[in-house]
């Protein structure tokens, strides 16, 4: 009688440990295209929560100012609560090499800060913002220049009542630690808001960005921009296949760093995905989880299961 007892246990007490329904954290989607608010799929899974990113001074540019207004907008219709995401100017990053053209100067404290007082009374329905996206990599000015990325938190972190200012966005690169505590000897305030990037991670079966990062800052953290890659040249080849287990992968990172552990000083709370639809088949990057014609991929279904769970 006894095997017969054993193995059943030993079966449940794994779904226990595995049950993604089990953590506390919040899934949403980082998508640039207003198309996805028509998407059937998308409107199905009743998702409550969007990134969308736009140059700092996107007000300054009809083109763009309209593309987000048309985005921002359609994501109010839809109740979604929008995390805003704050770059480098279109067209500033070529060559490997972050421009040094008069258009890609990095702006002021001051002058970035008027950008963002105007961009909030445009929307006064954006209550999360994040300040400047991937600060630590080379395609933004602010890589070598923890205290400049610093100075823009500082400028805006009292200009919005009620609203979560995110301190910093990095990316899972080798220098996330370094950058992050001299970050936190520039920034005011104590912030206890901060993102990560951690596609290392995901796509390479690990956890270092994601333990350096709770170790390092307090507060919360949110993986504002994460999944599986489908394609990244030179890296990876195009493989939807790699990518639904990367997905996987996340997910189960995400149930095991979800609250506070023993040695960090800060926990996980919200996965947004990146991205609903994917690219073209001349480009260097993709990593959506349909296809360019938003045709579900194999790492759609583990994202659907997941998401329906922590909306």
């Amino acid at each position: 009688m006894r095997p017969r007892i054993i193995v059943p246990l030993a079966l449940l007490m794994a779904l226990a440990v595995s049950a993604p329904a089990s953590a506390a954290y919040r899934v949403g989607l980082s998508e640039q295209s207003a198309g996805v608010f028509a998407d059937g799929a998308w409107q199905q899974l009743k998702l409550k929560r969007m990134r969308y990113i736009v140059p700092w001074d996107v007000l300054k540019h009809p083109d763009q100012a309209a593309l987000a207004d048309q985005y921002l907008q359609a994501a109010r219709a839809n109740k979604q609560d929008i995390l805003l995401t704050f770059t480098a100017a279109q067209g500033c990053f070529v060559n490997g090499k972050y421009s040094k053209k008069k258009a890609c100067r990095p702006p002021s404290s001051t002058a970035y800060k008027q950008q963002f007082l105007a961009f909030k009374r445009k929307y006064p329905f954006i209550k999360s913002y994040s300040v400047w996206n991937e600060i630590n990599h080379v395609s933004q000015p602010t890589s070598n220049s923890p205290k400049r990325a610093a100075g823009y938190y500082n400028a805006v972190r009292n200009s919005c009542k009620g609203c979560k200012i995110m301190a910093a966005d990095v990316l899972d690169q080798t220098n996330l630690v370094s950058y992050l505590r001299q970050f936190q000897r520039f920034a005011k305030g104590n912030p206890r808001l901060w993102g990560l990037h951690n596609y290392k991670d995901v796509n390479r079966n690990r956890s270092t960005g994601l333990r350096g990062i709770l170790r390092t800052v307090p507060g919360e953290v949110w993986l504002t921009e994460t999944g599986g890659i489908v394609k990244l040249q030179p890296q990876f080849r195009f493989s939807t296949s790699r990518a639904a287990t990367a997905t996987k992968f996340l997910f189960r990172l995400a149930n095991q760093f979800d609250s506070k552990r023993r040695g960090n000083r800060s926990k996980m709370t919200r996965v947004y995905v990146y991205r609903w639809f994917g690219e073209p088949a001349s480009s260097r990057f993709d990593a959506g989880l349909t296809d360019v014609n938003g045709k579900p991929r194999p790492a759609f279904s583990t994202f659907s299961r997941v998401a329906k769970r922590h909306r």
